[in-house]
């Protein structure tokens, strides 16, 4: 699969990039986030005839951080994602969310389907290569540090891009459709952490242990867990259609923190082999 971005002058966007994300607010070239954000803003590198924007949210202080790539859910970078990210940032890592909708953002499950419909599993994918070399490419970016994290068809998306590229250490799925190809499974050099719902039909619990299974027995690093009584999209506090669960949402996310942790932030920096 070619990517849309070279790495061929990245470089010099990303010091432009970080002349952005640093600027006070109001500043051209950045749309910083209210508040306590965590330097936090909107970016767009330009390469050839190729774009990629995104969140970007950055942890306060110098040095190098472990980085994160966040994958929104079908509704688009909106804010809830936006905070994901700023979550992130203030828990010390970069944290870069890609614009898969190119600026649209939907607020109502009917414009979320034609939006989801409309990208394609290539333009997706490509995108998030993009995302990964940009963060290589960032010198407050640890490059043998970089995880993914997505939910619902970031989810998907989270998995695949793990899968895919062998410098992603760590991926974070919640309720994202499961892989089946056995060359991607077995390819997969990341540790995997999953967060599902067991009231959840896409995907259903028996296809997560399915999932589970097949990286079980490819010898891969996993941790999943099923919460009963949860949905679809239960750590989404916005979930339109009531399924948000507070008590399973917090303990998620704290696997999810304790995982980045390790995996990132702990680990001895060489790539895992397998």
């Amino acid at each position: 699969m070619k990517r849309t971005l070279e790495t061929h002058g990245l470089r010099t966007m990303v010091a432009l990039l970080c002349l952005c994300a640093l600027a006070p607010e109001g500043a051209a070239g950045a749309t910083p986030r209210r508040g306590g954000a965590h330097k936090g803003g909107m970016i767009q590198i330009t390469q050839g005839r190729s774009k990629l924007s995104g969140y970007l949210s950055m942890p306060k202080g110098a040095g190098t951080h472990a980085g994160v790539i966040v994958v929104q859910e079908w509704w688009g970078l909106n804010d809830w994602v936006k905070e994901q990210a700023d979550s992130l940032a203030a828990h010390g890592y970069v944290a870069f969310a890609a614009d898969l909708y190119h600026g649209k953002v939907a607020y109502d499950e009917g414009t979320a389907h034609q939006l989801m419909s409309g990208l394609t599993d290539e333009d997706a994918m490509a995108t998030l290569h993009a995302a990964a070399d940009f963060m290589r490419s960032r010198e407050d970016v640890r490059a043998q540090a970089i995880g993914v994290i997505g939910w619902c068809m970031g989810g998907k998306y989270a998995i695949r891009l793990a899968a895919a590229d062998p410098g992603i250490r760590a991926c974070v799925m919640y309720y994202g459709a499961p892989i089946s190809d056995e060359t991607a499974i077995h390819g997969l050099q990341a540790a995997v952490l999953g967060n599902f719902g067991a009231e959840d039909q896409g995907p259903t619990p028996e296809q997560v242990r399915e999932f589970e299974a097949a990286l079980k027995k490819a010898e891969k690093k996993v941790d999943f867990k099923i919460y009963p009584g949860a949905g679809h999209a239960f750590a989404n506090v916005n979930n339109p259609w009531g399924g948000y669960r507070a008590a399973p949402a917090k303990d998620a996310w704290r696997r999810t923190l304790d995982f980045l942790n390790r995996e990132l932030k702990r680990a001895s920096l060489p790539s895992r082999a397998n």
